[in-house]
């Protein structure tokens, strides 16, 4: 099993035997939460109340706020981020950008937003965010390329690095920036127009 799609593990539960199913909705609360109000003033009483849960209850199973937005971010991009492999660079880098840009619209992209206008300010955040949502994204496509260039489809002096970077970077600019629509005919745009002539670049 791939590192993206590997099951979340969970930190050492206290008291009854954890549940999956209560730990999603408590998930879901916290993601909620955080899109409407952002981190700073997410607190575990706001989530408790929206999972109709217990406080003591968010305690058994995350420390402090941080431990379960990351944990909640981890969730979302593991069970969200694909990895294709659809014997081509231009169909793997297609799958990956439409389901990414499918994630980004829904109500994690909210939260997503939320937490990255808090990652100036909050360093210990900020390098959280980083592994637990941009690394496993990247990881994907740099997979990607690397079976592009097995496969001999990309040019040996493609600047592979550049394409990982834009590649999130546009749908994310995209989302949070220009206030125009993240849909299909953007990521066509952004496939056929900048990544994959650059892949194909030659000197």
């Amino acid at each position: 099993m791939d590192a993206v799609n590997a099951p979340t593990s969970s930190p050492p539960g206290r008291g009854r035997p954890r549940d999956a199913t209560r730990d999603a909705a408590l998930r879901t609360a916290a993601m909620e939460v955080l899109a409407e109000v952002g981190y700073r003033a997410l607190t575990m009483d706001a989530v408790a109340a929206r999972a109709r849960a217990g406080k003591a209850t968010i305690y058994r199973r995350w420390e402090s706020k941080l431990d379960l937005v990351i944990d909640t971010c981890t969730e979302l991009v593991q069970r969200n981020i694909p990895e294709p492999d659809t014997g081509s660079v231009a169909g793997d880098l297609g799958e990956f950008l439409r389901a990414f840009a499918t994630f980004l619209t829904g109500p994690a992209g909210m939260a997503a937003q939320a937490l990255v206008g808090e990652l100036p300010h909050e360093s210990e955040l900020a390098a959280a965010f980083r592994e637990s949502f941009l690394l496993p994204q990247r990881n994907v496509l740099r997979l990607i390329m690397e079976r592009g260039t097995e496969r001999g489809e990309i040019a040996p002096d493609a600047p592979v690095d550049t394409v990982v970077e834009l590649a999130g970077a546009g749908l994310l600019h995209r989302l949070m920036l220009t206030g125009e629509p993240l849909d299909t005919r953007f990521v066509d745009r952004l496939l056929g127009e900048a990544l994959l002539p650059l892949l194909r670049k030659q000197r």
